[in-house]
């Protein structure tokens, strides 16, 4: 069954109320997959269980910024010589 934003609102302040907070988050995520373009048969359909929210203000400044991580076995690439550098071929005059 498809969900209306209205009726996933209702559900979510009652689940709210009920303090059955789980509910009241999923209602939550499919009414903002709605909000931002999904129809609801696709926001009944997705998976938000990896889906985590940021605490911010959790260890001071910038926390609220996303942090990257590289995919598994990714090497960051060789640092330059420094005593090589900017060491190019003698000029001719």
């Amino acid at each position: 069954m498809a969900d209306t934003i209205e009726t996933l609102q209702r559900k979510m302040e009652e689940a709210a109320r009920a303090l059955d907070f789980e509910e009241a988050r999923r209602c939550r995520d499919r009414i903002n997959l709605m909000r931002g373009g999904a129809t609801p048969a696709q926001a009944e359909q997705a998976d938000l269980a990896g889906l985590e929210r940021q605490q911010p203000g959790a260890m001071g400044l910038g926390t609220s910024q996303q942090r990257m991580t590289p995919p598994p076995g990714w090497r960051p690439p060789p640092k330059p010589d420094p005593m090589t550098t900017g060491r190019g071929r003698p000029r001719k005059s």
